[in-house]
């Protein structure tokens, strides 16, 4: 007997706006027709979307959103990297469309968002367990990492974001430079997300600074990789002015 199956449905401008990004992120088109109307469907694994077409409609003011729950939020997140690497030659960070990093975020599972070339929020994300709360052994800055992924990435609004980074980090400037790390190089996503291309060279100048011991540097051995990736990306010498 086959159990029930919930197909989201969601709008764009035109077919060719959101297809060869979805084909980037390793997906199939499994449906396509022009008349009477604009529609496709495209299939990974077991996440199927439609979408169909507006000519009018503006991605900016989309309110199309879905969330999908996998069981490795990480490994997904690398594949659709690596597919838009190799067809775009990057991943676009800022504006439409965009990719965040996996994170924890409070008060819901951890993940990361995909917004497409329709403006629609494919929000990516695990089951909640208690991995999600960070642990009181990492510090007070990782609640705070994780309350500006909440309004950053979940809601968006990488400005406030910001404002909640550089509040704990000046408010818990005593912390150990071990657990201040992954909140300087957040800060510092965050910048080049908003344009502040100087900004960002300021934080990574002050992230390669510090001094960690091997064991500090395995731990945040993710931290230190995307630091290494926002340093690449200033250097870049194509980069995009809108990432």
């Amino acid at each position: 007997m086959r159990s029930e199956t919930v197909i989201p449905c969601l709008p764009c401008r035109h077919l060719d706006d959101v297809l060869p990004f979805y084909l980037a992120l390793g997906f199939d088109v499994t449906y396509r027709q022009e008349r009477p109307n604009p529609y496709a469907a495209v299939r990974r694994g077991g996440i199927e979307l439609h979408f169909f077409g507006v000519p009018e409609f503006d991605p900016a003011q989309s309110m199309g959103s879905v969330i999908v729950v996998v069981p490795d939020t990480e490994a997904l997140h690398a594949s659709f990297a690596a597919g838009l690497r190799a067809r775009f030659g990057k991943v676009p960070v800022s504006g439409i469309p965009r990719m965040t990093r996996p994170r924890r975020m409070q008060g819901t599972a951890g993940g990361f968002m995909v917004v497409d070339p329709g403006g629609n929020w494919v929000r990516i994300s695990r089951h909640k367990d208690d991995a999600d709360e960070p642990h009181v052994s990492e510090g007070r800055l990782a609640r705070v990492v994780a309350a500006a992924a909440r309004q950053a990435d979940s809601h968006g609004d990488e400005h406030a974001g910001i404002r909640m980074l550089e509040t704990g980090l000046a408010r818990h400037a005593d912390a150990p430079a071990a657990q201040r790390l992954p909140a300087l190089v957040y800060l510092a996503e965050l910048r080049m997300r908003t344009h502040d291309h100087d900004g960002a060279a300021a934080l990574l100048a002050e992230i390669e600074a510090v001094r960690l011991s091997p064991a500090e540097r395995d731990s945040l051995a993710k931290d230190l990789a995307t630091a290494t990736e926002l340093a690449a990306d200033l250097r870049g010498p194509a980069r995009d002015p809108r990432t």
